[in-house]
């Protein structure tokens, strides 16, 4: 699950969607200085990405691409799935998704002064372009992609992975449907 889906998952709990949000950029124990609740948002974060690592119906998404992306391959499928997340949102949330972005990027804000200095430097490009809501488009992943791809230290491939996306939308829609709900339940028990 990427920033959408964790963001959703945290649900109208601040401490939970800052921990949440800045749980790829905590390694380790460093968690460990951080106000409980934002702890408590960190571990989620982290149970989180090992069930859906873990999950088949993820794996047999990332298996569709993994001899094309090999370790990137789970990046990419959580990209696809904040996408179909963003492109159903009525079907899971009351308000609006241009809302909920505000929120959270205001949220974000709110809290800068312990984010991590990775996330701090990236979060003024995810407010300016809107990232929680172009996630609904084909292009906005598209643009993501490239994005992620431009950032790391090895020819990752990424740059093309809306090829795939557009060639088995149905495919990963479908698993998208099927698993999303799982992870609304573990997370609710969590």
């Amino acid at each position: 699950m990427n920033f959408l889906a964790h963001a959703y998952l945290a649900r109208d709990s601040e401490s939970l969607l800052v921990g949440n949000f800045i749980g790829d950029f905590v390694k380790g124990t460093q968690f460990l200085h951080f106000d409980p609740g934002i702890i408590e948002g960190i571990l989620l974060h982290r149970k989180i990405d090992e069930f859906t690592d873990n999950h088949f119906v993820f794996r047999r998404s990332r298996k569709r691409i993994r001899d094309k992306y090999r370790h990137y391959s789970g990046v990419i499928i959580d990209l696809f799935y904040d996408h179909f997340l963003a492109k159903n949102w009525g079907n899971y949330a009351e308000k609006p998704l241009g809302e909920f972005a505000d929120h959270v990027y205001r949220i974000l804000q709110e809290h800068l002064e312990i984010i991590p200095p990775k996330a701090k430097n990236m979060l003024p490009y995810m407010i300016k372009y809107n990232w929680l809501v172009n996630y609904s488009t084909i292009d906005g992943i598209d643009k993501s992609l490239k994005g992620l791809s431009r950032r790391t230290i090895h020819n990752s491939g990424m740059e093309n992975a809306a090829g795939d996306l557009r060639e088995l939308y149905l495919d990963f829609e479908m698993d998208f449907f099927e698993f999303f709900p799982e992870i609304v339940y573990f997370a609710g028990e969590k």
